[in-house]
């Protein structure tokens, strides 16, 4: 039997490096909040259009009504978007929290959800996930500067200098919605922006709806802002729009429906699917900064 050196066997061996991350697929992300209310059909409706379609899932919070508890969770949601559960990234949502504490919602989860905080991040091909809660009256400390959340997010994003970087949270910063825009969520939205992110994803207002890219402040940057997509139409009630919004792009009231994401390196595209016709209703492209 012939013995080789062992430098030259530890160069046959592939080497994950330069050649190797650079293969690397697209990535997937299916995303969508506000979900599964047992008393309409819409959850059952995109659950159906996820199970034809792989990759990630993010359940953008207020995933089971009406108060996130644990037979919410079994009626509800379990039966529907349960059956991803396993690709799921979920964030918490308001609703959650009209259980104490969203304990079902986080017992549901389990450490996929990061109790108590509810705040982690993940890789999904070359992209760097960041997923924050919302609820800034329940989350330890709140959402503001100082908070545990921001430090957290600031360290998060200094340890993952990645060039593409998408997050998602429930209650969106800018919203033409019922609900509006969430001015208490500007300190994160300051420094994912500041921090070059590329993509923000948020539920809350029950509607799709696409942004320019926007800076820090809000306004339209189209060479260093942030693209961000109202996505709340995983099942619940839908909601008309009932303002105009800075920097709006599109708006769809009348359709539950999935955002799906392709992310690769250094770029991405997005269709919203219809969950009644599985046809894309908006759709679109562009590169990381």
């Amino acid at each position: 039997m012939r013995v080789f050196p062992l430098v030259l066997l530890l160069a046959l061996v592939p080497q994950a490096g330069a050649a190797g991350t650079a293969s690397k697929p697209p990535a997937i992300l299916l995303a969508a909040g506000d979900i599964a209310d047992c008393s309409l059909n819409g959850a059952r409706l995109t659950a159906r259009l996820i199970d034809s379609h792989p990759g990630a899932v993010a359940a953008i919070g207020d995933t089971a009504y009406p108060t996130g508890s644990a037979s919410d969770f079994a009626r509800c949601y379990n039966p529907t978007w349960g059956r991803f559960k396993l690709r799921t990234r979920p964030a918490v949502g308001n609703h959650e929290y009209l259980t104490k504490g969203a304990r079902a919602y986080f017992a549901y989860f389990g450490r996929r959800s990061a109790p108590p905080g509810g705040y982690y991040s993940y890789g999904l091909g070359r992209w760097h996930i960041v997923v924050l809660n919302s609820n800034c009256d329940f989350v330890s400390g709140g959402c503001g500067p100082g908070s545990p959340q921001l430090r957290w997010l600031r360290t998060d994003l200094a340890r993952h200098p990645a060039r593409c970087t998408l997050a998602y949270w429930h209650s969106p910063r800018f919203s033409s919605g019922p609900h509006g825009s969430d001015e208490t969520m500007q300190p994160i939205w300051s420094t994912l922006a500041k921090a070059g992110a590329e993509v923000i994803l948020n539920g809350h207002d029950h509607l799709y709806q696409r942004f320019a890219p926007l800076d820090a402040s809000g306004h339209i940057n189209r060479a260093r802002g942030m693209r961000e997509f109202v996505v709340g139409t995983g099942g619940g009630s839908l909601y008309p729009a009932v303002r105009t919004t800075p920097g709006s792009r599109k708006i769809i009231t009348s359709h539950w429906g999935v955002l799906r994401l392709r992310l690769d390196a250094g770029r991405y595209s997005w269709r919203f699917l219809s969950a009644a016709s599985g046809r894309a209703l908006d759709s679109g492209s562009d590169r990381c900064h």
